[in-house]
């Protein structure tokens, strides 16, 4: 049973719960599918990852081979993970709104606007005559002592 659940999906969760008396998908004990899974694990059948208190295993290309054979399955059966699922096209996301054919891309109306009135000759930045002047009492803690001038 849980080598035909773990062929028919590719993958096998279960709680890391040695006392479980049931896995919730396969009618064994929890137990049993731990230490099933940790020997196919071991024989590099299946790969484990552990998270969050879960058991997570994902069958290797070997261990496809290896249940195909214990299983008596026949080569064209694959498991559902394997099958290549065809989607419909998405649809319209705006029904029957024709596209639009002047798109030239990000910034296309505003291409020049940070250099609209450049000028060589200006220089940026605060003026000549900005001499900024920091006297002690504005920021946090005491005040400091003027300066005698």
């Amino acid at each position: 049973l849980i080598c035909q659940a773990l062929f028919k999906d590719g993958v096998l969760v279960a709680k890391k719960d040695y006392n479980a008396p049931r896995h919730p998908e396969i009618n064994v004990p929890n137990l049993e599918v731990i230490k099933a899974m940790q020997s196919l694990t071991s024989r590099g059948f299946v790969k484990t990852q552990f998270s969050w208190q879960y058991y997570y295993y994902i069958i290797t290309d070997e261990g496809l081979a290896y249940l195909r054979e214990y299983l008596n399955l026949p080569q064209d059966v694959v498991p559902s993970t394997f099958k290549k699922v065809v989607r419909a096209p998405a649809p319209s996301r705006f029904g029957d709104r024709p596209e639009r054919e002047d798109r030239g891309g990000f910034r296309r109306d505003n291409e020049g606007y940070r250099r609209r009135n450049f000028d060589e000759n200006r220089k940026e930045g605060a003026g000549e005559g900005f001499r900024p002047e920091f006297r002690g009492g504005f920021g946090r803690g005491r005040p400091q002592q003027q300066q005698q001038e």
